[in-house]
């Protein structure tokens, strides 16, 4: 049975006639004849029975009349379905850290649908750490990622934010005060750190070996929330990056570190050779516009001190 077969069964239905069929088909009779003859045999009931010139459905054929109908617009919404999908519209599913759940992903994803090509653009968000969203984009669930760098065969990444990594203390903590305190100053106090799972809890492992610095991890976190909450309760202090929920927080001290640049790059990453919709693609340079316009405004880093990335600290 083929699409064809169902269309003309309909029009043959719906017209009693197949002379008058054919011509609006554009098909010769005695094809559409034995087209019909073909779909009967392969269904094992007659749809038709003559009536004078005409014919008339059976039972059985005004039964299949539904269905076809059924078939037919199904087929249709389809196609207008995959029309949508290859111009403007569809759905864009993304994964991203919780860093980013607050402002940089409802903000971002605001703007882009404002654009009126975006206006027919659904998006689907999973929030987790970084390597499980890095596993779903790779396996198709996802379009994009965002996060930290997990190098994977085929994953193209692309730099969206660079955080400084800063040591926040709790109000009324000796510290307060201090502008700048060395990255030392972690071995000397109770300290909440990021859950070994995280991308961050990996890699500021890797920062401590490397400075020599051996702190006393007295809770971990799954992210920088739970980590701030900690800190304001006075449980210890904490190394982690100028997120936004840094942002007009006044129930902690926020300190740079003393003659160290340390800063954590955030991601967008997906998979380079996979077909992806125009929707995605017009996402993924939107993110990308919006991050070089970011890193232009941004002139005001400090110059004094090489910048140090996260990601590059690695297995010592």
């Amino acid at each position: 049975m083929t699409l064809n077969q169902i269309i003309y069964f309909q029009k043959v239905a719906r017209l009693e006639n197949y002379h008058l069929a054919a011509e609006e088909l554009y098909v010769s009779q005695p094809s559409l004849s034995r087209s019909m003859a073909s779909l009967e045999q392969e269904l094992g009931v007659p749809l038709f029975e003559k009536r004078g010139r005409g014919v008339n459905l059976t039972k059985a054929g005004k039964l299949f009349l539904e269905y076809a109908d059924r078939i037919v617009e199904d087929c249709r919404v389809a196609m207008e379905k995959m029309s949508e999908l290859a111009s403007d519209g569809g759905r864009i599913e993304i994964g991203y850290v919780f860093p980013l759940a607050g402002q940089y992903i409802p903000c971002k994803v605001k703007e882009f649908l404002e654009r009126p090509e975006n206006r027919r653009v659904v998006f689907g968000f999973w929030q987790n750490h970084t390597s499980a969203i890095a596993e779903k984009v790779k396996s198709g669930e996802l379009d994009i990622g965002f996060g930290g760098c997990i190098e994977k065969e085929g994953m193209e990444h692309f730099p969206i934010l660079n955080q400084e990594v800063l040591i926040v203390t709790p109000k009324g903590h000796e510290l307060e005060g201090q502008e700048e305190v060395p990255l030392q100053i972690l071995d000397r106090y109770p300290v909440i750190g990021y859950d070994q799972a995280s991308w961050m809890g990996t890699h500021t492992k890797y920062l401590y070996r490397k400075y020599g610095v051996h702190p006393d991890i007295i809770a971990e976190c799954p992210d920088e929330y739970s980590i701030l909450a900690m800190v304001k309760r006075n449980f210890g202090i904490a190394l982690m990056p100028e997120t936004d929920f840094l942002a007009g927080e006044d129930q902690v001290n926020v300190h740079r570190l003393k003659d160290l640049s340390i800063y954590h790059q955030v991601f967008m990453f997906w998979m380079k050779e996979r077909y992806r919709l125009p929707a995605v693609e017009r996402f993924i340079r939107y993110i990308k516009e919006e991050a070089r316009k970011e890193e232009m405004e941004k002139k005001n880093d400090r110059l004094n001190a090489s910048k140090i990335y996260l990601k590059d600290i690695v297995n010592f």
